[in-house]
């Protein structure tokens, strides 16, 4: 069944059966899917036409790499999230994990197979692009892992401390590749929007820093679909590298991604890699429980809400049948989903990330998806500022 509202389905799309139920409707029509991203099953190596891309078996732990949308990058189904790491006194995230307790997850990372790693200039004031990168330094190579960062937040007080001007950006990258001990990021995002900025001025100073080597790709975060489409056509009108990523808010308790943004980058070969597939933590445990970071998270705050429950509740009925954890479970969920390349997963624990990479293997059922999916009601858009 579809995951999406029901449309008229172009001659690619995949049939009805390899979709899933829609998303409950609200206002406006969106963009039908058009097709499967993610085939996991298969051999050590075959193409999937439908992604249009290879799919190869990693040599540890099973995990299967795949193709980072369009590029040629080889990325793990699991990106580790870099936010959990920094100096908790630098920035606003009084929870995070100072160097040594970090790096131990890093390297857990590393072992298991994940090789795609995504941070922010932002976090932390920066100590987390250099608490991760001294960890990589140490325990990979750096021609076989993927590292993605992200430019937009406020580094520094006064005039062109952030934004995406074309002063910030060439500031920030050379800033960022100093932090992470590297010549260059394979992925360069913006972290949201700047609607202060021309779209010209901010997509050429990114097309000059890939030019530069200083970057291999370009990828952004949470905005309107029509912002995307906007940013895209200004890149493709002036011959400017496009973006290949859309880093966006998707998870069991906020679906409003399948409307528009997820079709569209499903029709444009744009991979999505998804931030806070577990709702800041909500997912992994029982409702009305807490943690350090959600007592003290003021932005996850404006994210979700009672409306949330029975989906929590449902996560936790499917895990105690299945006997697996409620993380597994709902990461399962956005493993399987036909749009995502690989959500982004924070790990302040071993487990987090053992779960992470059980939840490769975990599949779900029809019914257990129908479950998951039929109490889910429309809600404003949320994460995009």
């Amino acid at each position: 069944m579809s995951r999406f509202l029901p449309t008229e389905p172009p001659p690619t799309a995949k049939p009805a059966a390899a979709r899933r139920r829609p998303v409950p409707p609200c206002t406006g029509t969106p963009h039908p899917a058009v097709k499967h991203h993610l085939d996991r099953a298969g051999a050590s190596e075959s193409y999937d036409p439908d992604a249009g891309h290879m799919r190869r078996r990693g040599e540890r732990a099973g995990v299967e790499y795949i193709k980072l949308g369009a590029t040629g990058l080889d990325v793990s189904p699991i990106c580790l999230g870099g936010m959990s790491y920094g100096e908790s006194d630098r920035g606003n995230h009084t929870w995070t994990l100072d160097e040594e307790t970090s790096r131990p997850l890093i390297r857990q990372a590393i072992e298991v197979g994940i090789n795609f790693f995504d941070t922010a200039n932002v976090y932390s004031a920066g100590s987390g692009e250099e608490i991760l990168g001294r960890a990589l330094a140490d325990f990979a190579r750096r021609d076989e892992i993927v590292l993605a960062t992200k430019v937009h937040g406020r580094m520094r007080p006064g005039p062109n401390g952030g934004g995406l001007s074309r002063k910030a950006i060439l500031a920030e990258i050379d800033n960022s590749l100093r932090r992470l001990g590297t010549d260059y990021v394979d992925l360069y995002q913006i972290h949201r929007w700047d609607g202060r900025m021309p779209v010209e001025e901010t997509m050429e100073a990114l097309h000059d820093v890939v030019k530069a080597g200083k970057a291999l790709h370009i990828g952004a975060s949470s905005m309107y679909a029509w912002q995307f489409a906007k940013a895209q056509y200004t890149a493709e009108r002036h011959g400017w590298t496009p973006f290949v990523t859309m880093q966006n808010h998707l998870n069991l308790l906020y679906r409003e991604e399948e409307r528009e943004m997820l079709p569209l980058c499903a029709d444009q070969g744009v991979g999505v890699i998804p931030w806070s597939p577990l709702a800041r933590g909500r997912l992994a445990r029982g409702w009305g429980e807490s943690s350090a970071r959600s007592e003290t998270d003021e932005f996850g705050k404006t994210l979700y809400g009672e409306a949330d429950r029975p989906i929590v509740e449902e996560v936790g009925r499917i895990a105690d049948a299945r006997g697996v954890t409620r993380a597994q479970v709902a990461l399962a969920w956005i493993v399987g989903h036909p749009d995502v390349t690989a959500p982004i997963v924070g790990a302040t624990k071993p487990g987090h990330i053992e779960d992470a990479v059980a939840a490769l293997t975990l599949n779900l059922t029809e019914e257990e998806i129908r479950r998951l999916e039929q109490p889910y009601t429309p809600r404003p858009v949320a994460g995009f500022a």
